[in-house]
């Protein structure tokens, strides 16, 4: 098979397009012939050598990627041979190898993907739509909400905005520069700024007429997350999730006190530990792919052997939604 294997800890071009063997299903594991793989943020942390939150750093070389989408071709001793032919999507956890033509996955971590539903928008409800989801639910959005969404055009930040939507709340999108901006308003966003321009608080402030910001849910950090938590009102609630600027958000507990707003991270522990875990986060995300009512964005697809200029376009924040590589 064909794979993207790394073998350093660097920039995006140590990714290689290497023939490898096959892999063998173990006991309790299926081989998915992939037609999507999911690319995160995280992979190209790790790339880079940088340990991000529970993922630790691999032995090398490595195949990178956590995030398969295709149909079973194979199985391994103990699973039923009735998963040969079904179309399957997997996180592959604390494991690699999702960046190639076949990847294993274990029997308890496969989703039958819903009919009607692309591999690529699977693979991508698989990883960023679990997050959006469990995200979701400790912001606990209202109609009474007015949400404002830093990174809106990317794969979470799209989702964001949709259940925004559906909530029935008031949404105001944050994303850098125009053509994401006319993305985020293409979601159905209230209102979209440029956070790349220094006033862009100052337009958020005028083009709501006196309503004041309920809730931030913020992915950036840095002095964009900064602009965005001085913007919520008393009462107000800031859900955050990570910082894509390189620089966490600065947060103390006097700033709890002089804004009068509560905090929360939307990830880590908290995800990990709630009722039904992961998986069911993952279920959730799918029915809502299916459904209509949460479906991820798709914004770019790369050949697998591409990965390396898919990395580099999220490094260089030239994405829109979530990142696909195509075997």
């Amino acid at each position: 098979m064909h794979a993207i294997r790394q073998h350093a800890f660097g920039p995006a071009d140590v990714l290689r397009y290497e023939l490898l063997p096959d892999p063998v299903p173990a006991d309790g594991q299926v081989r998915i012939a992939a037609q999507a793989c999911g690319v995160h943020v995280i992979d190209t942390a790790i790339r880079r050598g940088v340990q991000t939150g529970a993922y630790p750093l691999p032995d090398l070389p490595m195949v990178p990627g956590r995030e398969v989408a295709g149909t079973v071709d194979a199985v391994g001793p103990g699973v039923d041979a009735r998963w040969v032919g079904r179309r399957v999507v997997a996180h592959l956890g604390m494991a690699a190898g999702g960046y190639a033509e076949l990847a294993v996955a274990d029997l308890a971590a496969l989703h039958e993907i819903p009919d009607g539903l692309a591999a690529e928008v699977a693979v991508a409800a698989i990883g960023t739509g679990r997050t959006a989801v469990g995200i979701l639910e400790v912001a606990a959005l209202t109609a009474t909400d007015v949400v404002l969404v830093t990174a809106a055009a990317g794969g979470l930040g799209l989702l964001f905005v949709q259940a925004a939507r559906l909530a029935g709340a008031t949404v105001v999108g944050a994303a850098g520069g125009p053509a994401k901006v006319r993305r985020v308003l293409d979601q159905g966003a209230d209102l979209a700024v440029d956070y790349l321009r220094p006033d862009w608080p100052a337009e958020v402030r005028r083009a709501l007429g006196g309503r004041a910001v309920t809730v931030v849910l913020d992915g950036v950090g840095g002095a964009a997350g900064r602009a965005a938590l001085e913007l919520l009102d008393a009462g107000g609630r800031l859900v955050f999730f990570g910082w894509s600027s390189g620089e966490p958000l600065a947060l103390t507990t006097q700033d709890l006190y002089r804004l009068g707003i509560s905090a929360a991270a939307g990830i880590g522990p908290r995800l990990l530990r709630r009722p039904g875990g992961l998986g069911a986060l993952e279920t959730a995300a799918l029915g809502e792919a299916a459904a209509g009512t949460l479906v991820p964005v798709v914004g770019q697809t790369f050949p697998l052997a591409e990965a390396a200029a898919a990395h580099t376009a999220i490094e260089t924040r030239g994405t829109v939604g979530k990142v696909v590589l195509v075997p």
